[in-house]
């Protein structure tokens, strides 16, 4: 049903599907503001990211392992920059794909291709955990990385399995650009200028606990999450939440870890009151 949310005014935390997640909010009616936690770049130098392309074209992966949709994109744009995308894809066919949850599944599906396996849980451990299931023994696994954090866990498992990781990472964050944007949204929850806030990754909760640190801003943040609802996504956001002593009020029914489950979820839990009078935006 459109119009769902009309009249609710929704704070998303999201860089990589942004866009689309906010066109989702606004279909129900939701005034949606926008927050970026911080802007995706390719690498400045490119050649670390052609050398893989090429090398996976010439000698094919056994498996390969996506820890984000934004990275399979990024590795085929690559591609297209240097006129192999169809060469890179069609290797790409033969190899046995381990996806970090679904968003790298529906990166590899506007390619024509499908993940065999994805893990239950998006993060670096259930990728751990789903790899030490397969036999790996001999494989040479081609392995998408993703910047500002320590994969060494990850690759050591690999390791630990007979096989011979490749990884790559083909992009990078500028964190500080976003800065302004999460301390606005820090002061808009805390004025409850906001109806709630959704969560799509756990990294969002980070970032917004270590700005507010930067700024100054943490009992400001404390008090406006104490009176804003927070939307989770699913379990390792919410774990995440835990973690620094805040719980997710909105949650996806059936276990059904996507942004219109979400979105579901809000529309049916902010329908129990109005929404927030407000005299700016």
């Amino acid at each position: 049903m459109p119009d769902r949310l009309n009249g609710y005014r929704i704070l998303i935390l999201e860089t990589r599907e942004e866009a689309q997640f906010s066109k989702l909010l606004t279909e129900q009616g939701a005034d949606v503001l926008q927050c970026p936690m911080f802007t995706i770049n390719d690498l400045p130098d490119p050649a670390p990211v052609e050398a893989w392309i090429r090398g996976a074209i010439e000698r094919p992966f056994d498996d390969l392992v996506l820890m984000t949709g934004e990275g399979l994109r990024r590795l085929v744009k690559a591609a297209r920059k240097i006129a192999l995308d169809q060469d890179f894809i069609a290797a790409l066919k033969g190899a046995r794909t381990f996806a970090r949850g679904p968003k790298p599944g529906r990166a590899l599906r506007e390619i024509g291709l499908e993940p065999q396996l994805t893990t239950e849980k998006p993060t670096s451990d259930g990728v751990i955990e789903m790899l030490s299931r397969a036999d790996l023994k001999g494989h040479r696994i081609g392995v998408q990385l993703y910047p500002d954090k320590d994969h060494g866990a990850l690759l050591g498992a690999i390791a630990a399995r007979g096989a011979t990781a490749i990884p790559v990472t083909p992009y990078v964050y500028d964190i500080s650009a976003a800065d302004s944007h999460i301390v606005t949204a820090i002061e808009e929850m805390a004025r409850e200028h906001v109806d709630a806030m959704a969560l799509t990754n756990l990294g969002q909760i980070r970032r917004l606990i270590e700005v507010a640190r930067t700024h100054g801003l943490e009992a400001r943040l404390r008090e406006g999450l104490a009176k804003t609802p927070i939307a989770s996504v699913g379990p390792a956001v919410s774990d995440e939440l835990k973690s620094h002593g805040l719980s997710a009020a909105i949650y996806p029914a059936n276990d059904a870890f996507f942004m219109k489950p979400l979105i579901s979820a809000m529309a049916v839990e902010l329908a129990k009151k109005k929404p927030r009078s407000r005299t700016s935006k």
